[in-house]
């Protein structure tokens, strides 16, 4: 199969093609999504936000975490719940932006902008609030920019679209599981049929365990290399329009997402009809 692997870290790094030819690129996205440079992000261990839902109504949020322990921080897959469900609810804009004026609790301004409250310091295991800022939503937009641009670079260098992609393979140290639709709301994944899109977990770390183990798979891991073209990013004069494009939820171009907005449309209107009706959402 014509395939995308997608291996999110510290770089972003893809590889697109199949048994026949590859082509790979690499894109520098920061930690954010491994939970450094978040305030209360974290790697996803005990404890760790990993899965959230907020009630378009009331503006509350549930949460699960690793372990079903007390929260004390937010992993990856947590934080991309967080900013599908922040942008869903309205309670974040298309520029990353959280509403302060809302009517709730959960929301405030702080020294560093907007937050919204995960949870109050008596329900964490920290005695502190676990909160996502304005200056999170910020690194974490710059981090799937980058992701999402670097895949729109390697199609138009081998003259393709994303529908032309068989299968779509995630790897990243996310935790137990990534929700393909939430990377897709946000942007860090292109809206394709959601069946195509695998998520693998680690993938780094699972190779290094079989080449450990086998002597053929070292020499299949080399062969592999050497099939490989690599395109350089940095000197390419169209990633920084791409990059720039994708500064927002779920992009600029909008029309690149049509159920992500279809979806956005229906959460509004649910929402609406709940705040005027006083009712409240499942």
């Amino acid at each position: 199969k014509v395939t995308l692997y997608i291996d999110i870290g510290t770089n972003g790094e893809m590889a697109l093609g199949n048994k026949d030819w590859l082509m790979t690129c690499s894109c520098s996205t920061g930690p954010a999504f491994e939970g450094a440079g978040v305030k209360h992000g974290m790697r996803a261990t005990r404890g760790a936000i990993e899965q959230v839902r907020i009630n378009e109504v009331t503006l509350e949020p549930m949460i699960i975490t690793v372990g079903n322990r007390r929260p004390i921080g937010i992993c990856g897959s947590g934080l991309i719940d967080t900013l599908a469900e922040l942008f869903l609810t309205g309670i974040m804009d298309e520029r990353g932006k959280i509403d302060t004026e809302l009517d709730t609790p959960r929301v405030r301004g702080s020294d560093s902008g907007g937050e919204y409250v995960l949870a109050w310091a008596d329900e964490s295991g920290t005695n502190r609030d676990i909160v996502i800022t304005d200056v999170d939503i910020d690194n974490l937009m710059r981090a799937k920019a980058a992701i999402f641009a670097g895949i729109n670079i390697l199609l138009e260098e081998v003259g393709m679209t994303i529908d032309m992609v068989e299968e779509i393979l995630i790897a990243g140290a996310f935790g137990r599981y990534l929700e393909i639709d939430k990377a897709i709301i946000i942007g860090l994944l292109p809206d394709v049929d959601v069946e195509k899109i695998k998520f693998v977990g680690n993938g780094s770390l699972l190779g290094s365990y079989l080449m450990a183990l086998s002597k053929s798979l070292i020499g299949e891991a080399d062969r592999i290399a050497k099939m490989m073209t690599y395109l350089e990013l940095s000197t390419s004069s169209k990633f920084m329009d791409q990059y720039m494009a994708a500064m927002f939820f779920p992009h600029t171009h909008t029309r690149e997402f049509p159920t992500v907005m279809e979806r956005l449309a229906e959460s509004r209107e649910r929402a609406k009809l709940g705040r005027d009706g006083g009712g409240e959402t499942a």
